[in-house]
């Protein structure tokens, strides 16, 4: 399934276009929405995060927005994700994918909307060439590793994100490679700059004592869960709170040989992340969703800070914080 799509001569927004966007192109510009209209996403994954970033790029008019999910709906879907309409007869025996298409083409009908069939695991690089942005929720980290990878590897410059919520936080990493942007200064003047992004197998590498003391505490939370999934070969969301001795038992084992003090990774959070399960919060999905549609505008742009490299928010203190965490060879 896939609807939508427009654009005039090479390059050019159409009169269409123009009228619809003309408050989002009094904020960035018209060469921002230019480049936006030409941008490819593609999103594995369709749960409650993901489908507010994609809300929120159909909004603004990306080029197209390509969906990733062969799961076939469930009741529990629908506690997050407000694109699946609560009838059996609509869902019912059909693909994540499929059924939050049909209801993003009517969000805006400029955008060309479609499902792409496939496990993400198994995608190859030649597949990725048909995008500028990859999304990827709810992913193994073999599968975060893999794809993060065949991005890198490709000739042409693929930005690279995963969004996950554990009900009440959540964490976003972004991978933009090397990225060009303007950045604003004060007095209304701009200047060019250059970020040279690790990629997550780099970024997760770096020994813990060498981060920062104020480096987030849910950084290395989801690291020891990603650690102990890893190791026990279970997907995102499987591992509970009937499983806390063998996390607790990975986090000393972890937080022994990076030398590490234990009360750095709060029992209490660890908790927390195994109640979780796959439950997601909605008000935490619409923020992570919007922080991560923001930065994905901002990427295309190439206009404003972009975030480097992860981005986590906790409903326990309310604050969005920003970690940058350097290849193992810049410390």
């Amino acid at each position: 399934m896939d609807g939508g799509g427009a654009g005039g001569a090479e390059g050019e927004l159409t009169a269409q276009e123009t009228a619809l966007y003309d408050r989002q192109i009094r904020v960035w510009g018209v060469d921002a929405q230019k480049r936006l209209s030409k941008a490819h996403v593609l999103v594995c994954g369709m749960n409650g995060t993901t489908i507010e970033f994609c809300k929120n790029i159909v909004l603004a008019g990306v080029g197209s927005l390509s969906l990733m999910d062969d799961h076939v709906v469930t009741e529990d879907d629908l506690n997050a994700n407000f694109l699946i309409p609560p009838d059996e007869s609509i869902y019912g025996g059909r693909s994540r994918a499929d059924v939050c298409c049909e209801s993003l083409i009517d969000f805006n009908p400029m955008v060309r909307v479609s499902v792409e069939k496939g496990d993400p695991s198994l995608i190859d690089g030649e597949f990725l060439d048909k995008f500028d942005i990859v999304v990827l929720s709810r992913a193994s980290l073999k599968t975060k590793l893999f794809i993060n990878e065949n991005c890198r590897k490709r000739s042409k410059h693929i930005a690279f994100y995963t969004i996950d919520c554990k009900d009440s936080c959540g964490e976003i990493f972004v991978d933009l490679q090397k990225h060009s942007y303007v950045q604003k200064k004060p007095g209304g003047a701009t200047e060019q700059q250059e970020l040279t992004y690790p990629s997550l197998q780099e970024a997760i590498s770096v020994p813990w004592n060498n981060l920062p003391k104020k480096t987030s505490k849910l950084y290395f939370a989801m690291r020891v869960l990603e650690d102990y999934e890893l190791s026990e070969g279970r997907s995102p969301g499987e591992t509970t709170l009937s499983d806390i001795h063998a996390v607790l038992a990975r986090r000393k084992d972890m937080c022994d040989k990076m030398s590490l003090n234990e009360s750095r990774i709060p029992t209490t959070l660890v908790e927390r992340l195994l109640a979780a399960g796959k439950k997601e919060h909605p008000p935490v999905c619409a923020i992570l969703g919007g922080i991560l549609g923001q930065e994905v505008i901002k990427s295309i742009s190439c206009k404003g800070d972009p975030v480097k490299n992860f981005f986590y928010f906790d409903v326990a203190d309310g604050k969005g914080v920003i970690e940058d965490i350097p290849p193992p060879s810049a410390n």
